[in-house]
């Protein structure tokens, strides 16, 4: 009996990246153009090969999901509840596009530390203070991080945090469009991804 070689991308397919965009699950403050710009934040995403993770919500990070799996794309979400039921009934959270959501059980604050730690890279678009929390978390963790700016004040606060922390980090980087974003955002993380394991 011949023995057949496994699919490489099947047995590697642990190391595709894994983007996580962070936005704010009421989008009326970000402005009108705001959830188009998070579908091609998400379709973006897909295109380049990535995965998509996010909070499991609705708003910013719901479009981006939408995004994704019209371009085929893989979504992960992260949910601040402990079950399915919790997560529609008492948190009032969406189900749909996504390929699978993790229910954490931690509420907002402890969803957000597992959503950061187990994605490669976050971008952060329109925003509130959630999205501050996750670029901290990120921050802390010297992980790779892209700025979406647009007509939002998001860009501007995380950018105001980043100069008062008086801490150089080479692994941000921002710009006003996904298609470069994204492509900016992957390439940081192969190569810090391919560093580190020269150490």
């Amino acid at each position: 009996m011949d023995i057949i070689s496994p699919n490489p991308y099947y047995k590697h397919g642990h190391n595709q990246i894994k983007i996580c965009v962070s936005g704010a699950a009421d989008t009326s403050h970000c402005g009108s153009d705001t959830l188009d710009i998070a579908k091609e934040l998400g379709r973006e995403i897909a295109r380049q090969g990535a995965v998509l993770v996010t909070g499991a919500t609705t708003g910013f990070p719901f479009w981006a999901v939408m995004g994704a799996k019209e371009e085929g794309g893989i979504s992960i979400g992260f949910s601040p509840a402990a079950s399915e039921k919790e997560h529609v009934e008492t948190y009032k959270l969406p189900i749909d596009y996504m390929d699978l959501i993790i229910y954490t059980g931690f509420g907002y604050p402890g969803r957000d530390l597992l959503l950061t730690r187990s994605c490669d890279a976050v971008i952060c678009g329109c925003g509130r203070i959630g999205t501050i929390h996750e670029f901290v978390v990120a921050f802390e963790d010297y992980k790779p991080i892209g700025i979406l700016k647009g007509s939002w004040e998001t860009d501007k606060e995380l950018e105001d945090i980043i100069a008062k922390s008086h801490r150089p980090n080479d692994k941000i980087v921002s710009g006003d469009n996904p298609k470069k974003l994204v492509a900016d955002v992957i390439a940081t993380v192969k190569k810090y991804r391919i560093d580190e394991h020269k150490k």
